[in-house]
């Protein structure tokens, strides 16, 4: 079996000029130097898929992606800055990349890699079996809450940026639920750290996505801290109530002249 060629920079530097080049549809035609990147590139996949494989620790494979990832950074790149889908020989390059970006923790290369992929309708590879809407939702979802099980924060504006991504893409309610969940974690952390009112858009926050999460899967075990974060909001209210409204009514109390259906 060929090795995987080495990564040096001048060999960075093709792989970019070749990654952005047009493709050649004449199939007549002699191999273009971007085809023989795209070989290059899908036969160091290979390797590194086979090297994994190998692994049976979870934690070393981690650490084996992560050693990994750098060689891919130029030609990744490169599909990035031509903002187009590569649909030759190393098509599954790309997505595989950023599957691995998400299993080490790289928040922000992978969810700028999952944006091109989203955008351009990446398949991911037929060994993930999930559609990549799925995949960046649940398994980004599952290590927030993992992290937020252990006592830990997980960055919101990664949250944030992953229901952005996929709002309106089809996948299993309880896989959305798990995001929810882990938004109303995050938010309930950031109520607790807040001090007077200044803490209750948080609170109402949480409560709105923890709900959506029970919503979406009734067994996704966010009613204790949504019930937290209820009484929490009840007890906020009451010691720093809302100022009254110009008429002078309290803004607790409702309207007596709202007329409510149902």
């Amino acid at each position: 079996t060929r090795a995987a060629p080495e990564l040096t920079p001048a060999r960075a530097h093709r792989i970019v000029q070749a990654a952005t080049a047009p493709a050649d549809d004449n199939t007549a035609a002699p191999r273009a130097p971007r085809d023989t990147i795209a070989d290059e590139m899908m036969l160091r996949l290979t390797h590194d898929l086979r090297r994994l494989k190998q692994i049976a620790s979870i934690q070393l494979k981690i650490a084996a992606k992560a050693e990994m990832l750098p060689a891919y950074r130029a030609w990744c790149d490169a599909l990035l800055s031509a903002d187009r889908a590569d649909a030759g020989t190393a098509a599954e390059v790309l997505p595989t990349i950023m599957v691995w970006c998400i299993d080490t923790g790289d928040w922000m290369r992978a969810l700028e890699l999952a944006d091109h992929v989203l955008r351009h309708d990446v398949a991911l590879p037929a060994r993930y079996a999930r559609s990549a809407p799925a995949l960046i939702t649940e398994e980004i979802a599952s290590a927030a809450l993992k992290l937020q099980a252990a006592g830990k924060p997980f960055p919101f504006d990664v949250l944030d940026v992953v229901d952005g991504l996929t709002a309106g893409a089809d996948m299993h309610d309880e896989i959305r639920a798990k995001l929810h969940k882990a938004i109303g974690f995050e938010l309930a952390r950031e109520a607790d750290g807040r001090q007077g009112a200044e803490a209750r858009p948080a609170i109402v926050a949480a409560i709105a996505a923890l709900g959506r999460a029970q919503q979406l899967h009734d067994r996704v075990g966010a009613k204790t801290r949504m019930a937290q974060m209820e009484k929490l909001l009840a007890a906020n209210l009451a010691a720093f109530p809302p100022p009254a409204p110009e008429g002078g009514e309290s803004a607790t109390q409702p309207s007596t002249d709202t007329n409510t259906a149902g």
